[in-house]
């Protein structure tokens, strides 16, 4: 059959990034245990377009990803998929981004219930044929913050919101990504209290108090999670976004900071 995709374009225009978006697929996730987490990805997947060609083919991105979908998958494997897309799409470069929900176990502070605890994270790989392939890790975690200004000018209490702490991060070529697990736990120390989804009556009364007992701004915890990041051997570059969903507002406080090591 003709092959249409593989035909001259005359436009003289290269397209950056062309290939296929919202597609889901399971895929297996490597853990810090050593095994692993099967999760269900949200999947972006593209390649540069040289000018001369009129399209890409996109039934190869979902071939391509077929066959991974089965296989524990990390920065190496993220590296082999666009190699293999690179190669199989002859294209000057790919780039590969997985979304997906991971779950993190949590033990209740006092009555020591476990439960799972959803995160949301990214897996973006980028590669340039004969260049040097970027991993970046995105990762987004609830937590609780406590106001420092109302505890000081109330007789009594003081307004606590949930937030959400988002952290984008590379690291150097020889240097290997920080687990999603530990990378959460960074993330958790720096709020007034993490989240838990399940809390007894006694877990209820230890959160409330760790809060109060660690009032902390919007800016606080950006800044303690700045630190905290700056102190990971081999970070490359780092944003940081921060986000309170106020209790007595109808607007949310934010805050937001990037910087590179390289």
């Amino acid at each position: 059959m003709k092959d249409i995709q593989n035909t001259p374009d005359t436009r003289g225009i290269a397209i950056q990034r062309v290939g296929i978006k919202d597609a889901k697929l399971p895929f297996q996730i490597k853990t810090k245990e050593g095994g692993y987490q099967t999760v269900l990805a949200d999947i972006q997947f593209t390649v540069a377009l040289p000018r001369h060609l009129k399209g890409t083919h996109m039934s190869r991105f979902m071939e391509i990803l077929s066959e991974w979908s089965t296989k524990p998958i990390a920065e190496k494997e993220m590296e082999d998929i666009l190699k293999q897309a690179i190669e199989h799409l002859d294209a000057d470069s790919a780039l590969l981004t997985l979304g997906f929900k991971y779950f993190i176990r949590k033990t209740a502070p006092v009555s020591g219930k476990e439960s799972l605890l959803d995160v949301d994270c990214k897996f973006i790989g980028e590669l340039a044929r004969n260049g040097r392939f970027v991993f970046t890790l995105e990762v987004d975690v609830p937590y609780t913050s406590l106001c420092p200004c109302s505890k000081e000018i109330s007789d009594y209490g003081a307004h606590n919101q949930r937030g959400k702490m988002s952290v984008t991060i590379r690291f150097k070529d020889d240097k290997e990504c920080i687990f999603i697990e530990d990378l959460v736990k960074l993330m958790e120390d720096q709020a007034s209290c993490p989240v838990y989804p399940l809390l007894k009556r006694v877990d209820e009364k230890f959160v409330t108090e760790a809060a109060f007992d660690n009032p902390k701004f919007v800016e606080d915890i950006l800044r303690d999670l700045v630190i905290a990041l700056r102190g990971l051997d081999g970070q490359s570059y780092f944003r940081v976004e921060c986000e309170n969903y106020e209790s007595i507002h109808n607007h949310n406080a934010y805050a937001a900071h990037e910087e590179s090591a390289e």
